[in-house]
């Protein structure tokens, strides 16, 4: 199974951004430990982070017809993005929707996710271990 992991903005700045509600890991520790965990799962893993909105669609429309499963934590994007629930539509993929923090009990503003339309599963408030959470599902929903 190929799983294609996508983060939108400021992931790449963990660690650094907002310590007290994201931990003091790292992207860089945030992509080993998803490495690690698809190579004891025996999951083809993909890792794709960009700050911009037109380069996460990119990596939505490149996913069809190469991966599997899509896990996303849009970020901001989230709240703002109709163009990402759009591209996920339309490549078809299962995707869940995964985010570091438990975005319930934040900002008014963090209530509404546009992906969610289109993804089979949100994981909020479970730090890293929310992004395995995800894979298992999709490789579970695959009869792995």
């Amino acid at each position: 199974m190929k799983i294609l992991v996508i983060n939108g903005p400021n992931i790449n700045m963990l660690g650094i951004r907002e310590p007290a509600i994201y931990g003091q890991a790292t992207y860089a520790d945030l992509c080993e430990q998803i490495r690690a965990y698809a190579v004891n799962r025996k999951i083809d893993v993909e890792l794709y982070q960009s700050n911009h909105e037109g380069a996460l669609v990119d990596a939505i429309q490149q996913a069809y017809n190469r991966v599997d499963g899509i896990v996303i934590n849009p970020a901001a994007y989230t709240h703002t993005s109709i163009a990402l629930l759009d591209a996920l539509k339309a490549v078809g993929l299962p995707a869940v929707e995964v985010h570091i923090s438990n975005v319930a009990e934040r900002e008014d503003f963090r209530q509404v996710s546009y992906v969610r339309e289109w993804c089979e599963k949100t994981i909020a408030g479970h730090g890293f271990a929310g992004y395995l959470e995800a894979m298992d599902y999709l490789v579970e929903r695959a009869g792995g």
